[in-house]
């Protein structure tokens, strides 16, 4: 298994501008001067987090997404971030997934913000995606997903790495980083949060805090409120030596989830 090197940029987004931060995001990924395997970008990255859907939504062959594939088969890396997403009359926040070959993936957002309005724009997602790169497995995820241990939970060590794009408030900080340990612990896999910074346009502000944490729960890097792109690269070796000398995860309660009632469904854990 190889290690795997992951880009992260936390920056400002312009409220509403898809042109402007496709332009920024691309003169960032242009000055890159590491080898990467992936880039990830914040939630919403083209807008910053809006529930004017219908005004900024786009297609899946549309302008952001074609940008991605160009990125993509450009630096020959993988690139991910969410933006909104129509398919016929319905919103979705979706993260997209692009690899250099131009293979698209998908992942729609399960927890809908409700205190935000978002679950009345947007439709919620009902699978969960794992994508393969160099060896690792990873799953990504959606800001106020982190709350949710339960959907993030690694059965059966189904991944090695999990990624969280996200608009987090400023207000909310400890939270986040408090949670982010906390799915890299019970989980025993890397964990990536990335968050923006500055202020959106209801004037809530955002301190970034982007995360990179080992499988034990010890964070590696720690952007802290200002703008930055980092790359980190991660140990297999490390996290496979880890979970063999303490297999926490055989312990963990099984369990499916019913994807009619939303709610976990125990079973017996032999």
């Amino acid at each position: 298994m190889q290690d795997l090197n992951v880009t992260v940029i936390q920056t400002d987004l312009r409220w509403q501008s898809p042109e402007y931060n496709r332009s920024m995001f691309e003169e960032k990924i242009n000055a890159l001067n590491h080898p990467t395997h992936l880039v990830v970008l914040p939630e919403m990255f083209t807008t910053g987090f809006t529930m004017e859907a219908a005004q900024w939504a786009e297609e899946m062959n549309g302008a952001t997404v074609e940008w991605m594939k160009s990125i993509a088969q450009k630096h020959r890396l993988d690139l991910t971030g969410s933006l909104i997403i129509r398919e016929g009359n319905k919103f979705f926040n979706r993260l997209i997934w692009v690899k250099p070959t131009g293979e698209l993936f998908s992942y729609d957002k399960r927890h809908l913000f409700r205190m935000a309005g978002e679950h009345k724009v947007y439709g919620a997602g009902k699978k969960l995606l794992t994508v393969e790169l160099n060896g690792w497995r990873i799953r990504p995820f959606i800001c106020y997903d982190l709350r949710f241990p339960v959907w993030c939970r690694n059965v059966n060590l189904t991944y090695d790495l999990s990624i969280y794009v996200a608009n987090w408030p400023q207000r909310r900080a400890d939270a986040w980083q408090s949670l982010l340990k906390a799915r890299a612990a019970e989980n025993q896999a890397y964990v990536i949060g990335v968050n923006r910074i500055g202020t959106d346009g209801h004037g809530v502000s955002y301190f970034g805090d982007s995360m990179i944490i080992d499988p034990v729960g010890n964070v590696l890097e720690h952007l802290s409120q200002k703008e930055a792109m980092i790359t980190v690269r991660l140990s297999m070796e490390k996290l496979n030596n880890f979970r063999q000398k303490f297999p926490v995860w055989k312990d963990a309660d099984r369990f499916t989830i019913d994807e009619e009632c939303d709610e976990p469904r125990l079973r017996n854990n032999e």
